[in-house]
C-alpha cells in the first residue's frame, strides 16, 4: 500500500510544494511527516491537504491552519 498527500490552494485548486513528499509505507508515517511539514507548506501558499491510500481519499480536504489563524 502506498500513503500519499495531495494539495490543494485556498480556491481548491491542485498545489505542489517545492519538495514533494513522495509515497509513505504507512498512514502514520504520512500524518507524522505533515504533522512537520504544515508550517512550510503554508509559507508556500498550500491551504489545505487530503490523504490518499492507493489513490482512494481517506480523509480531506483538511486545513492546515491552525484555529487560531
Amino acid at each position: 500500500m502506498a500513503w500519499e498527500w495531495r494539495f490543494e490552494k485556498a480556491d481548491g485548486s491542485a498545489a505542489e510544494p517545492s519538495q514533494a513528499p513522495g509515497d509513505f509505507g504507512t498512514q502514520g508515517d504520512a500524518e507524522s511527516w505533515i504533522g512537520e511539514a504544515w508550517p512550510e507548506l503554508l509559507a508556500e501558499g498550500i491551504e489545505a491537504a487530503s490523504l490518499l491510500e492507493d489513490g482512494a481519499k481517506v480523509y480531506g480536504p483538511m486545513s492546515l491552519r491552525t484555529a487560531e489563524e
